[in-house]
């Protein structure tokens, strides 16, 4: 057996493979109903909150109010946030509990397993956006300038980025409580440099540069770009791809460094 254990996990993918890791974790997250609170009514009760601070904020004519410009932008960073959060406490639990050892015995090669992860907790994250996005724009009035469309694709590619950080995040972790721990050390920093709570030409030069390799900086920009116009333009869309790119890159670095025991 323990010959068995130790053998290499396959490193070609499988489509079949692949899909059938996503049914099983959708299937396992349809039972866990706190996971699904927390996925679809968590990032709709956190907007509610602003709402309520800033609906009665007075706003200068011709200008957004505080709650359109900053509320838009939070439909990206909440559903990232809350998928980097359930995702690597989830695949802890997968290396905690022996399955993901049982696992890399069969032909399930890293990468099938990950991007199974990112399959399932993207289709989550697709369900979440249209939650939360339907509730901001008709219970709170969101006032959108662009295609509320393009507002549900970006939290979506955002949903999967804190997806894929939370994959290659719990590869470093050896507890739940660990994976938490670099809450602070991946997703403060963003937050905090993403040019929300600062303009990022306001920024110091470092602090900018920072910000320019951030993801979630791009992110930002292009919900800024929804709600400033009616069409995509050119920068939304390389903004996106530019988060998509992060997430597939941090996809393959959690397969190259995933281990099978937290030991």
């Amino acid at each position: 057996m323990t010959a068995t254990l130790d053998r290499p996990a396959p490193t070609h993918l499988s489509p079949r493979l692949t899909v059938s890791t996503a049914g099983r974790i959708l299937r396992q997250l349809r039972h866990d109903h706190r996971t699904i609170a927390m996925l679809l009514v968590l990032p709709s009760l956190l907007l509610g909150l602003l709402y309520l601070l800033w609906k009665d904020l007075p706003t200068m004519p011709g200008q957004p109010s505080t709650f359109d410009r900053v509320g838009l932008t939070m439909l990206g960073i909440f559903p990232f946030v809350v998928m980097f959060l359930v995702t690597s406490i989830a695949m802890l639990r997968e290396r905690t509990s022996g399955t993901l050892e049982r696992l890399l015995t069969t032909p399930l090669a890293r990468l099938d397993l990950l991007l199974g992860y990112g399959l399932a907790f993207g289709l989550a994250a697709a369900l979440q956006a249209v939650v939360t996005v339907s509730v901001a724009t008709t219970v709170y009035d969101l006032d959108v300038t662009g295609s509320v469309g393009l507002v549900v694709l970006i939290a979506v590619v955002d949903a999967v980025l804190g997806v894929a950080l939370g994959l290659l995040a719990s590869a470093f972790a050896r507890s739940e409580f660990q994976a938490v721990q670099f809450m602070p050390v991946i997703v403060l920093p963003q937050f905090f440099l993403c040019g929300l709570l600062v303009p990022r030409e306001q920024m110091a030069g470092w602090l900018q540069a920072i910000s320019d390799v951030l993801p979630l900086t791009y992110a930002v920009e292009a919900l800024q770009e929804v709600g400033s116009s009616t069409e995509a333009t050119g920068t939304m869309w390389v903004d996106v791809g530019i988060v998509a790119g992060v997430a597939l890159l941090a996809l393959a670095l959690a397969a190259a460094t995933l281990r099978r025991r937290t030991s």
